[in-house]
């Protein structure tokens, strides 16, 4: 049974009687072996399987745990369990409740964002709106944060500056909100929120048991609280909160006790992972940060470790190369090996010296075969020809035509729907006698505002450009913005999917991509944009070099395409097992978030200067040194055996001299 493997204090968390209880489970203390040990206690006291809900911060972990229930109960019983990240586990309530959801990524949903902003005129203010990009990044953190007053009244709050905007930046949240209903789009907020609002369809808990509970935000703890479980079972670490940036609030963590009078706090404090040294380290410095639950670590491993290491160096790229140098003479395996960095740009020198010396890495967060920008082109078009409503598949490829933005993309693709009486492709090949299919929306100078159909522009425009007659009839080249090289690339979609309409072999279908006019201006802009220098100018050798690895990339999909025969497979293959499909072998590159909940044998944190870590420039914008100190925790806590941290005194490339951060005085290594 799984309690039996349990030290006595994580034997009591597990057994704790039914309510609100709090774990405080520091780095290495057997947090998984505590929650599994819960899971097996509930089904021992006869809860049922389905009554258990487990949330946890990766879907791995929560395999992880549900396999370990399993061995000792059964696979058909602990697969009843309710388990996942909150986006998961509401992502299959709401498929079984409302059925029509379909997930969009960030990125995605920013496109969307933008079209509707696009579509605003800010002329006539003083003050600078905030841009698209940004507005749309903050309106992700105030749906995690707030949801006692509007969007625009919390900015208006936050930023005096941006009170002037408030009613035009709730309005392009409303239509925002709007447009994804009418298509059923969701992003991952909308997840929570939608669950949240439909709880009482969900079914009741005996028990919910929260893992990593220090980086819960405001949504994901509303969630919880309209469930209404009597019985709580919340674990984490309060000094390994590092996630304020996505809006998870500490005092959650913090204020446990407060909200729950009736809360019982267990510790657990034997540590398994790392040695004595990396541990006191590791303690010195997050001591210095207020102390809400006070902890005293004990180390289990009682093996000779060497002491943790500092490396000072002159010079950032001598730095890089040196690690690299001693990570080849190392006989430590290079999975077990780990580069902690604070900000991606370290990982850039890091790499380089790594794969110069011919060893393997995988860097988390790099961009990968599947977000390379060519290969998500090929699955956009792919997807318009699975499902025609995806607007935003339509949205992106359209973007690679010059002159026609998320806005006029979207408004081409609404005037299609409507030419097809509702079907895109019936508007494109065959649409209905219709003057101007171009919604029109009263201006409105408070909102933002325009309206830019006052005057419907001329097919004739393009009658010397060469299109068939049926495309050249089409009322979409009436949009008063379709430039030139817009209307030609739009012919070039339509001819494209005039080939693709019977194609149901995915390797047919891509090669026709791939070979296709269309794809030809995609690659051009691609290639083009990636060989262009500072000062504006063509590299023509950086040109065909992007050219060439763009070829090699639709040769490498047109392989991926070759095992199947249906077209749906094919595309949900690639789309849902690409995480998998691009995994890297050798050194692990990690930035702090991305190191946490993982564990190596010897660990690397560089750069660890003043103004890089910690971060200045994030602190001026809101953060704080506690929780910089809480990265720093976070990453000397992923080290079992060795500890190495280096710091370079000059940066050659931007001319800046740095001196040591203070964590590394903290830690008595200075």
């Amino acid at each position: 049974m799984p309690l039996s493997r349990l030290n006595e204090e994580q034997f009591k968390a597990a057994t704790a009687p039914f309510g609100h209880n709090l774990i405080i489970a520091s780095a290495g203390t057997g947090k998984t072996s505590t929650i599994v040990g819960r899971i097996g206690y509930l089904l021992e006291q006869g809860v049922a399987s389905e009554k258990i809900l487990l949330l946890t911060f990766t879907n791995k972990a929560a395999a992880e745990m549900i396999a370990r229930v399993s061995n000792y109960f059964g696979k058909s019983k602990a697969s009843k369990i309710e388990a996942g990240t909150f986006h998961a586990v509401c992502y299959r309530w709401l498929k079984r409740i409302e059925q029509k959801v379909v997930l969009k990524q960030p990125k995605e949903l920013k496109t969307l964002f933008k079209s509707i902003y696009e579509k605003r005129h800010f002329h006539n203010f003083e003050e600078k709106p905030y841009a698209a990009s940004y507005l749309y990044d903050i309106y992700s953190l105030y749906q995690n944060c707030v949801s006692d007053k509007s969007f625009g009244e919390w900015i208006a709050e936050k930023k005096e500056e941006q009170k002037i905007f408030v009613d035009i930046y709730d309005d392009i949240a409303d239509e925002f909100e709007k447009t994804k209903e009418s298509y059923g789009f969701v992003g991952f907020n909308d997840l929570l929120i939608k669950a949240r609002e439909s709880a009482d369809k969900v079914g009741e808990f005996v028990e919910i048991l929260v893992d990593e509970y220090q980086d819960t935000n405001n949504l994901q703890s509303s969630l919880l609280d309209r469930l209404n479980s009597k019985s709580l079972f919340c674990v984490g670490d309060y000094d390994q909160s590092i996630y304020a940036f996505n809006g998870a609030n500490i005092n959650i963590i913090g204020g446990f006790k407060d909200k729950y009078p009736d809360a019982k706090i267990f510790n657990l404090s034997k540590n398994y992972r790392s040695s004595k040294y990396i541990l006191s380290l590791a303690n010195k410095v997050i001591l210095n940060n207020e102390r809400i639950y006070p902890k005293k670590l004990e180390v289990v491993r009682k093996d000779e470790f060497e002491p943790p290491k500092l490396l000072v160096y002159n010079e950032f790229l001598e730095q890089y190369k040196d690690i690299a140098k001693k990570i080849k003479e190392s006989s430590t395996p290079y999975e077990e090996i780990a580069v902690i960095f604070r900000n991606n740009s370290s990982a850039d020198g890091i790499e380089a010296s790594l794969r110069e010396l011919g060893i393997g890495c995988k860097r988390k967060g790099s961009v990968s075969f599947f977000d390379a920008k060519e290969v998500k082109a090929v699955l956009d078009i792919v997807t318009l020809l699975i499902n025609p409503k995806d607007v935003m598949s339509f949205i992106h490829v359209l973007e690679y035509a010059k002159g026609v933005g998320p806005a006029i993309a979207k408004e081409l693709y609404d005037a299609a729907v409507k030419l097809g009486e509702g079907d895109f492709f019936k508007g494109l090949f065959d649409p209905i006698d219709m003057d101007n299919p171009f919604e029109r929306r009263a201006k409105n100078h408070q909102l933002g505002l325009f309206d830019d159909f006052f005057q419907i522009g001329s097919k004739s425009r393009f009658k010397e450009l060469g299109f068939e007659e049926r495309f050249k009839k089409s009322a979409l080249l009436k949009h008063p913005k379709l430039s030139k090289e817009g209307a030609i690339f739009l012919y070039h979609f339509y001819q494209l999917y005039k080939e693709l309409k019977r194609v149901l072999n995915p390797l047919s279908a891509v090669s026709k991509i791939v070979d296709s006019k269309l794809f030809e201006e995609i690659k051009e802009s691609l290639a083009i944009k990636r060989a262009t220098l500072k000062d504006g100018c063509i590299d023509e050798n950086l040109k065909e070099e992007a050219l060439m690895k763009i070829y090699r990339k639709t040769l490498l999909l047109k392989e991926l395409a070759k095992p199947y025969k249906d077209l749906e497979r094919f595309y949900n293959a690639l789309v849902l097992g690409s995480s998998e499909m691009s995994e890297g072998n050798g050194v692990n590159l990690l930035t702090v978030h991305a190191s946490k909940g993982l564990e190596f044998d010897d660990v690397y944190i560089i750069d660890l200067a003043d103004g890089r870590f910690p971060n200045r420039k994030l602190i001026s914008k809101g953060g704080s040194l506690e929780e910089e100190r809480r990265l720093f925790y976070v990453a000397a806590t992923r080290a079992k055996n060795r500890l190495f941290l280096s710091y370079a005194k000059y940066d050659r490339v931007k001319r800046i001299e740095f001196k040591p951060s203070p964590f590394l005085f903290e830690a008595g290594l200075l």
